[in-house]
């Protein structure tokens, strides 16, 4: 078996080409009807998120809010071919995290550059809060009052401890 070296530009056309290929009957059926909206089953697959320093653009605008969808498959294997993972694997949270995050403050264009840019704090934030929405399905997290030991569940999601 001969290996061949895949790099992030060309998943697509290899995608392409090792799809299955069309039978007679589908290749003559006639283009098929835009399909129908789909109906929604209470599945949440987008999350709204509060970091907690915040990201500084270039133009010294501080951006704190975003949200951050659930990790297809594709998401979760394409980091394993991306060239800068490869050479250092601390990387992967990186480009992980910029393929999630759907915006951060006005940013729609997440890229790896602004999680690189990202205090480590709000990164750290990141990688837990990818974490229960992707395993347990919810931004909650257990904690214990230290005064009290009290036990209660706060939204990762929502503001800071405090605010309101």
């Amino acid at each position: 078996m001969r290996r061949r070296t895949v790099t992030a530009g060309n998943l697509e056309e290899i995608l392409q080409v090792t799809a299955p290929a069309a039978t007679p009957e589908q290749a003559a059926a006639p283009a098929a009807a835009p399909a129908p909206p789909r109906e929604d089953h209470g599945l949440r697959t987008e999350f709204e998120f509060e970091l907690p320093r915040g990201y500084v653009d270039e133009a010294g605008t501080v951006h704190r809010h975003g949200s951050m969808r659930l990790a297809t498959a594709r998401d979760e294997l394409r980091p394993q071919i991306d060239l800068r993972v490869k050479e250092n694997p601390a990387y992967l949270s990186v480009v992980l995290l910029s393929q999630v995050i759907t915006r951060l403050g006005n940013i729609t264009d997440v890229h790896a550059g602004v999680v690189e840019r990202m205090y480590a704090t709000d990164v750290a934030f990141l990688q837990d809060f990818y974490r229960r929405v992707n395993s347990e399905g919810h931004t909650r997290a257990a904690v214990t009052c230290p005064h009290c030991d009290g036990g209660f569940e706060v939204d990762l999601s929502g503001g800071r401890l405090g605010e309101s």
